[in-house]
């Protein structure tokens, strides 16, 4: 079977790092999350309040090294799970016509959780810090995120696996469809 890439999207809060992560182990893939970059190579140097501006720059040059990397390991047999968030429809349309340029088999993941559930668990894990932890979501970021997210028209859901929860747990990767 050739390597795959698998892409994740959903809204904040929704699970899709405890998901990329969990399908990267079942498949045996190796899983690039943007969020994780971001904060390993320009963590250090965010001093005061998030600058937007600076920080979608940088996270614009993980992206591009992420999609690099991504399509060498691609070459190389070995799928790729991409958690790059994926919030807005022409985000979503980039990385397919990318995916499809290069020839890709690919395998879109939609994680969700009603909005109660997903402040909630964004809320639990600025306080826990804990493993999927890489920067406080203040709730005036949550609210911003919120609204810059284009939810999927049933176009985009077409042949996509789906993984929504509404009781707080994180979603986990269900069988591909046939």
């Amino acid at each position: 079977m050739p390597a795959t890439l698998h892409l994740i999207f959903g809204p904040c809060g929704a699970g899709k790092t405890t998901y990329a992560h969990a399908l990267a182990r079942r498949e045996g893939a190796v899983a690039f999350v943007l969020d994780e970059w971001g904060a390993r190579l320009f963590g250090p140097d965010v001093q005061g309040p998030l600058d937007f501006g600076w920080m979608l720059e940088r996270l614009g040059r993980c992206n591009a090294l992420i999609w690099s990397t991504a399509l060498a390991v691609l070459g190389a047999g070995t799928s790729v799970v991409l958690d790059l968030g994926l919030m807005r429809r022409e985000h979503r349309e980039r990385i397919r016509k990318l995916g499809e340029e290069a020839g890709c088999p690919m395998q879109w993941h939609f994680v969700d959780a009603p909005l109660e559930v997903r402040r909630a668990r964004v809320a639990r894990r600025n306080e826990a810090k804990g493993e999927t932890f890489v920067r406080e979501v203040p709730p005036e970021m949550f609210a911003m995120l919120e609204a810059i997210y284009e939810a999927p028209g049933p176009a985009e859901l077409e042949g996509a696996v789906l993984s929504v929860t509404d009781d707080g747990r994180a979603a986990a990767p269900a069988e591909e469809p046939a």
